[in-house]
């Protein structure tokens, strides 16, 4: 199960709790979902803009195709 997808159902493994933060597994805030605050929200941004979290593809980087 990817980070952003929570049972909301109420059964499952939360026992009812309601969806976790995906960066440090506290509940979450209504206001920041599905973080539990602004604080975690940013440090799940960085992390994507960094390259930690990567979509895998099968396309060339554009610097490869350019040599060509």
């Amino acid at each position: 199960m990817a980070p952003y997808d929570h049972d909301h159902s109420g059964g499952g493994k939360q026992g009812g709790a309601g969806p976790h933060c995906p960066v440090c597994k506290a509940p979450a805030a209504e206001a920041t979902k599905p973080f539990c605050s602004k604080r975690c929200a940013d440090i799940d941004l960085h992390r994507w803009l960094a390259g930690v979290y990567r979509v895998p593809t099968k396309e060339k980087p554009e610097d490869e195709e350019e040599k060509k």
